[in-house]
This record gives C-alpha cells, structure tokens and sequence, in this order.
C-alpha cells in the first residue's frame, strides 16, 4: 500500500515538472520571435510592461559616428567608449565599501587639492570651487594628513561639444600616484553627457570617487555617498553672493501673477516634451508661461506652426520683472535634469514648482524640500495650475521664507555650495556628532552650527524657542588685561569689585595678557564669587576669544580691563541679553557707512542715531561664538587681529551678524561713557592714536572681503529700563542707578 503510493507521488511529480517545461518553452520561443518593441503581456490591473530601455552604450546597432547638433564635433567609437566608461562602475558604492575612514578619524576631516599641472586650463567657475576650498578651514596642504582628494583637473564641464572639455582626463587621472582607483577623492561636476542623449557620464573612469554632481538622476545617484548640487552659472559669486530678495512679507502673500516661466523650448529630443505642453497651461493673465524657438543656428529649419506666436508672446514680458511678481515660478527639467532657473525662483522668493522627473534635488540628503518647493510631475502638468491655487496662504508664505533661508544659507556663492557639500560628507564620517534634519533646515543652518562643539541642541542660542528652553540665569565674566598692577586704585580692580557684586554673576575669568608676571593671589581683592587667573600662552588680541573650558555659564561678560560699569548696569544688560542670546548686548556703539569719495567701507565712533557695533570691551553674548571665533574664521583674519593687536571686537560683530543676520543690541549707557574711557591711562593713548582708527578702518574692508558682503546691520533701536527717565518716585524704579550714572 505504502509503495503504491510512492509510485502515484513520484508520477504526479514528474506529470507537473514536464507540464512546466512545456509552458516555459512556449513562452522563451513566444518571446524570441516577437518583434521590437512588443509588449510581454497584460500585466495585473491591465497595464502593460514595456520592454527596459538599454542606454547608448549597449545598443548593438548603434552608428560608428554621430553628427553634432550643428553638423560637426563627430564622436568616435573610442570615445564614447571612454566617456561611458565611468557611468556603470562603482555603482554599488557606499560609504561603508568606497571610503576609508581610518585616515579621517586619525587627523579629522582635512581636504587636499591637488597642485595644478603645468599647461592644464582651469575654467573661472573651477577655479572658484576650488579657492572656496583652499580658503576654508577644512584645507591641507599635505597630502598625508588628508582624507578627502580633489582634482586639480577641471571636471565641471564634460560636455565633448564644450570649450571647457578637458581632453584626455582618463590618462591624466590614471597618472596621479594618489588616485588609489578615486578611493577618498570628490569630483565635482556640473555638466555631463552631450547631445544627442545627455547622459550623465563624465568621461572617465571615476572608480571609487564620490560625485558632486548637478543634475544627476536619482537611478544614477549613489545615496549617502553622491551629493547632488544645483546648476549654477559662470557668474554665480565665488563668496557672500546677493542677498534673497523678499525685503518684507506681505499679507496675503499674492503677488501679480500665480505661476510664470520663460525659458526655451526644444522642439525635438530630450527634455522637450514639458516645454513643447506648457502653452495648454498658459492664459496671458495670472499664469504667464513663455517659451522660445528661437535659439541655435539653424532653429528657422525646424520651427513648427506654434514658434512664430510663441516668439512674440516671448518678447512682450521681461523676465525679471515677472520672477519678482510671481508667488511660483515653474522649473521645468531642460535637455538635463537641473535648470538655472532653480537657484533664480529661490533667491527671487518665487516658490519652485519642480517639473523634472527623476531629478535628486540638490543637498536632499540634509534638506527638506517640501518646506520650500512644490514638487510636480511632468505627466500632471495640467494639473499644476489648480494645484498650487489651493495652497493656504499661510504655507505660502512659509514656503516663501524658507525660499529665502535656503537660498543665504547654502546657495548663495560657490563658497558656499563647495562648503556645504563638504559639511554633508563630513557628518557621514562623524555619524556620532552629525547635525539632524533641524539644524540643515533651521536658521541659522549647517554651515554655522559646528557639530564638534556639541551635539546638542541645547548648547546652542538658536534653539531655545523650539525646545522651550531659556539659556542659565548666570554670567561669566572674562577680563582682558594688559597692564601691570600697580595700583589698588587701578580701573580693572574697581570692574571686578563691581561684576562680583552682579547677582547673575557666576565667576570672573581674568586673561592675563600682560608681559609683566602675574600679579600675587593677595593684589587681587576678595569677592563673593570665584576670580580666574589664566596667563595667556601667545598674549595675542584672539586669546581673549579662546573657548576656555572654565566657562561654565551660557552667557559671557566681555570686559576690557579699563571699562568703567556699575552693578546695576551688568544687571540689566544681562536681564536684556536673556531674551535675545543669539545676539551680543551691551554698551558702547559704533557704526559703519559707505564713503563713496574712497568707494570703500568707513567707520566711525561718533554718536549718531544709529549703530550697527557694539564693541566687546562691554558686552554679553553666548559662549558658543568663542567656539566659532576660533574654529570658524580663518587664520589669515585673526593673524591680522593679532599683529595690529585691534580689531577683534569688529571682527566678533561681523562673526555674529553674519551668523544671525540681525543687528546687536545697545542698552542704556551713561552719556561720559565714551570720556571716562578715554581719561584711563591704559588704552587712552590708542582710542586717540590716528594710526588705531586707520587700522580699524582697514580691519573693515578686509572682513568684508572675506565675508564676500557685509553682514553688519545698522539699527536705531536702544533698550532701556521700564520708567527710565519717567516723572515717577525713584523708588518705584528697578534700574534706579542708571539715572543716576
């Protein structure tokens, strides 16, 4: 019975096995006989599968030569091969299989350039990539204590019908003892591929380089090793850059037109099917959507029916007067993915509406772009009109001003495209310290916000608000002294006594920065709360911004040894300063101004009604930007500081404007202020030496080179203390001695 039934299992078995093999039989001669371009089969649901689309490179039939889009620049067969040759290797690569990090962990993260070859052209945009890497803080130029390589050699351009194609990159590549297969090394590349097909190959073998890459797909993209940038031109600043263009926020935030573009169209080939369909959405009044036939050579040999209207059309409006009335501004992919007009509607403050399928966004690894774009689809294009008319006015206006921080923040200038790709790898090395979703897509961003300092956000001025923290109720003060103490009686003995006597205060640092010896423990007087002694290892200007790790308290006091400032005014300047700790309070002013007789930047002391300094000899800030004064800035900048021994307290109101795009803040001070300071005998001779005023005038325009704009903001506003001055008993007044002063 039990082998009866082996035999019937043994049958049934082999009756389905040989059924299988006649259905699969069926369908490979099916499929073998069926022409090009048919179809497998119904799918479920009753869509249809399409044969996979084979790139270029693996089509049997492909012609020897092609035929540039004028007629000439024929492409060999050799040099196809080569150009794709880069496209399908290294596909697989991540960080975790492509990169050492040995190096890195072993002398942190330091970016080597590769020296420049002798009769190798670099393009001024190259040029620019590279001396905004070479100027940061990242750089080496020893090769032994890098982990990250970039090319001397040009790759931003690797379009073979470009006059910035760089010939012969393989060999070149291939030839540098450093290369190790592209392992640690970045390319930077903005565009790639030519016409006809525009693929996204460089031309050489990349190996196991990352790419920075514009306009890159997202089937090509290699996530959390690639770093897609945005297309930005020839002209595109290499520092500072043009600040957004939304001067003030308008409710409701409509403007004249809903959705505009103007922008070529391509009648034939890649990229040209969105363009060709934007007319079925145009309709003259508040969705202006124009395009143009007339571009190239020989464009009047392949207009169509339509070019003839569209040119007029094309010619009534001025772009820039549309991109500034425009609440969206329509970004269709070109004949690549990026377009220019991506970087224009963010810094016009027109929310981009995306039209390009498939395209990774630039910096998507760190930015959330649905804060600040509407992301479309090129098969829905009727569709966007209702879309984006249904949008709240309040997330327009969000949308708006993130248009706005994004475009300061990360892309403004070369600089800072270049630095913010370096800031994405950087956190991949140092996963343990990275910087979250808040931090890349909050003011002030990435860029500012140094994760070595602290990983969290609470050690930071700049997210109180989001926490729901308040920074601690205590100072620290640090007193910068330069003069031997020979005198009881001197002005830096009457500060301390009066600091101490602060009920915020939580110590006193006092920075010895004198070349006399320190004074003994028994000149100092006694006070309530601890005093610090630290000598000075350089004696240089930039010490007394060291990140000391005897500052406990959020909040420093920055003192000059001669200041002259009672109780009650550190009192309230830090009562000020707690509601504004990302900004420096205090007490002595100065401004800036244009001289358009030297056409450079001025300074100026005088009492005006305005100011946009307030000088760091009597000031609250937040300890962080000790941090950032020293980690930063460049070394040439406070070389300079320290070898004029001036100028600090300008550069740390340039540090912090530019960092929080907001001015500082003056309180109440008495009106001798400025005369008691120059009636000490310590610094009196250099606030009335012609030669320091000079120096500092100097000090101006160099920061502002540097910074590539300038990040001082003049304001007219003065905080005083409630009923300060009023016709009310002095008894019912807090701040009572400020009057008195």
């Amino acid at each position: 019975m039990q082998a009866k039934k082996r035999y019937l299992t043994l049958l049934s078995a082999g009756t389905c096995l040989a059924l299988l093999l006649y259905l699969g039989g069926v369908r490979l001669r099916a499929a073998r006989h069926s022409p090009p371009g048919s179809r497998h089969g119904p799918r479920p649901g009753g869509a249809e599968r399409p044969w996979p689309r084979f790139p270029d490179a693996l089509r049997p039939f492909a012609p020897a030569e092609r035929p540039g889009p004028e007629g000439g620049g024929r492409v060999s067969p050799r040099q196809r091969r080569d150009a794709s040759a880069g496209l399908y290797r290294g596909r697989r690569c991540r960080m975790e299989s492509c990169f050492d990090f040995a190096q890195c962990r072993k002398n942190g993260f330091k970016v080597y350039v590769y020296p420049q070859q002798k009769g190798e052209k670099i393009a001024e945009s190259y040029q620019n990539v590279l001396a905004a890497i070479e100027g940061s803080r990242f750089y080496t130029s020893d090769p032994g204590q890098a982990c990250l390589f970039v090319l001397s050699l040009d790759t931003l351009d690797r379009d073979q019908l470009s006059p910035q194609y760089v010939h012969n990159l393989r060999s070149k590549v291939q030839s540098l003892h450093l290369w190790n297969n592209g392992r640690n090394h970045l390319i930077f590349n903005l565009y790639s591929g030519t016409w006809p097909d525009y693929t996204e190959d460089v031309g050489f073998d990349i190996g196991q380089a990352m790419l920075a890459k514009a306009s890159i797909s997202t089937e090509n993209f290699r996530p959390n090793f690639d770093v897609s940038i945005p297309l930005f031109s020839k002209d595109h600043p290499r520092t500072g850059g043009e600040k957004g263009f939304l001067r003030f926020n308008t409710i409701p935030p409509l403007r004249k037109y809903m959705l505009v573009f103007k922008g070529k169209r391509y009648l034939t080939g890649i990229g040209s099917d969105t363009r060709n369909a934007l007319y079925h959405v145009h309709n003259g009044e508040d969705v202006v959507l124009l395009t143009t036939c007339k571009h190239g050579k020989d464009w009047q040999k392949h207009k169509d029916s339509r070019c003839d209207r569209d040119n007029a059309e094309y010619e009534k409006y001025d772009y820039r007067e549309m991109l500034h009335n425009a609440t969206f501004c329509l970004v269709p992919r070109g004949r690549r993915l990026g377009s220019f007009r991506f970087l224009e509607a963010l810094q016009a403050a027109c929310v981009p509406v995306m039209l390009s399928n498939g395209w990774e966004l630039p910096f998507s690894e760190v930015i959330d772009w649905n804060q600040a774009a509407i992301i479309g689809d090129e098969r829905l294009l009727l569709q966007i009109p209702s879309t984006i008319r249904s949008i709240h006015q309040d997330k327009i206006l969000a949308l708006r001003q993130q248009t706005q921080f994004l475009w300061e923040a990360y892309f403004s200038s070369v600089e800072k495209i270049v630095l913010t790709t370096l800031e994405i790898i950087q956190d991949r090395i140092f996963k343990h310290i990275s910087r979250n979703s808040l931090i890349w897509n909050k003011h002030p961003g990435g860029l500012f916000v140094l994760p070595q300092y602290s990983s969290y956000l609470g050690d930071f001025p700049y997210y109180y608000a989001n926490l729901g923290l308040k920074p601690l109720s205590t100072f620290t003060a640090v007193i910068h002294a330069v003069t031997p103490l020979v005198s009881q009686s001197q002005p830096v003995l009457k500060l301390l006594v009066a600091v101490a006597k602060s009920q915020y205060c939580a110590q006193i640092i006092v920075l010895w920065n004198c070349d006399k010896p320190l004074p003994a423990k028994h000149r100092w007087p006694a006070t309530s709360v601890p005093v610090i002694v630290i000598e000075g290892e350089s004696k240089v200007m930039s010490s007394r911004f060291l990140p000391y790790d005897n500052i406990v308290t959020d909040a420093v006091l920055s003192l000059d040894e001669d200041t002259v400032l009672s109780t009650t005014e550190v009192d309230f300047a830090f009562t000020v300063w707690q509601s504004f700790p990302e900004r420096i309070v205090g007490y002595p002013a100065r401004s800036h101004f244009w001289d358009n007789t030297k056409e450079r930047w001025g300074y100026t002391s005088k009492w005006t009604n305005d100011y946009s300094m307030v000088l760091t000899g009597a000031a609250i800030y937040h300890k962080y930007y000790h941090y950032l004064y020293t980690h930063y800035l460049p070394a040439s900048l406070k070389n300079m500081v320290d070898q004029l021994a001036n100028c600090e307290d300008i550069l740390m109101n340039f540090l912090v404007s530019a960092v929080t795009k907001l001015p500082p803040i003056k309180v109440t001070q008495k009106k001798q202020y400025k005369e008691t300071m120059m009636g000490q005998t310590s610094r009196a001779s250099r606030w009335a030496d012609p030669d320091h005023f000079a120096q500092r005038q100097s000090c101006m325009n160099t920061f502002a080179s540097w910074f590539g704009y300038m990040p001082l903001i003049h304001s007219q506003m003065r905080l005083d203390p409630v009923l300060f001055k009023d016709q009310v008993s002095i008894l019912r007044k807090k701040y009572r001695d400020i009057e008195r002063l």
